[in-house]
């Protein structure tokens, strides 16, 4: 969903930038043979935007250049070959497309990396000192604390370091210099189960799986779709 909706402001914006009078070709086909660096700055941007938007669906849309182009070439003339009813059922065509083709490409991702994450655990839960919960979830203690256990209500402070299980680190309060403030109930599922069994002063090494982490979704450019995340989690105290 990200993906197509940066597609469909690049898209929508070229338009816009078309309307407004950008220099366009009156036939197909028609660009001036100088090399790039020698056309005017207009000229420039409107090959990167077409150049830019062709990479973005590459592999999710067959984009045809010729009748993109007329498209265009239409939308500046004012003489569109379609009217707005069919304009907009054909963008809503396009836009289930690129969703489910993106959801097949999510679910083909997720298994793979559920299947690597499936074998890390079970690799993993054989090692000593670490624990395995029903729920899947798996932590060593590396430290025991002596202060209060938190709840689901509390708000506590806590250093920690976030990798994926090739040692990938994504996210680190450690490396930022500053340890986090958040509640317990408004995290991911792994450590909302894990930070009420910590006592403060602990520092545990945990290891999460999908359906406790981020699941087929994933998080942001690092934590893929179907990822088993590791993390080192130390409670400083709970936040009155």
């Amino acid at each position: 969903m990200q993906r197509f909706t940066r597609w469909m402001i690049i898209l929508i914006s070229t338009l816009l930038l078309f309307g407004s009078g950008l220099a366009f070709a009156d036939e197909i086909g028609e660009v001036s043979e100088k090399p790039l660096e020698k056309e005017g700055i207009e000229q420039q941007i409107s090959y990167a935007l077409g150049y830019n938007i062709v990479d973005q669906l590459k592999g999710n849309f067959e984009l045809d250049p010729e009748f993109f182009i007329q498209g265009a070439a239409d939308n500046q003339a004012g003489q569109p070959k379609l009217t707005p009813e069919k304009l907009r059922e054909l963008l809503m065509s396009f836009q289930q497309m690129a969703q489910q083709r993106q959801m097949a490409k999510m679910q083909a991702e997720s298994g793979v990396n559920r299947a690597a994450g499936n074998k890390f655990l079970e690799e993993n839960k054989k090692k000593e000192g670490v624990i395995t919960l029903s729920s899947g979830l798996q932590y060593k203690v590396l430290t025991e604390g002596e202060g209060a256990m938190p709840t689901k209500e509390d708000t506590v402070e806590c250093h920690y370091k976030g990798s994926l299980i090739d040692g990938t680190i994504f996210d680190s309060s450690y490396q930022r210099g500053s340890p986090a403030v958040f509640q317990v109930g408004g995290v991911i599922p792994g450590w909302i189960e894990a930070l009420q069994k910590m006592k403060v002063g602990s520092k545990w090494q945990l290891f999460i799986p999908p359906d406790l982490a981020y699941g087929d979704r994933g998080a942001g450019a690092v934590i893929k779709p179907g990822s088993t995340l590791v993390f080192e989690v130390e409670v400083l105290g709970i936040v009155e």
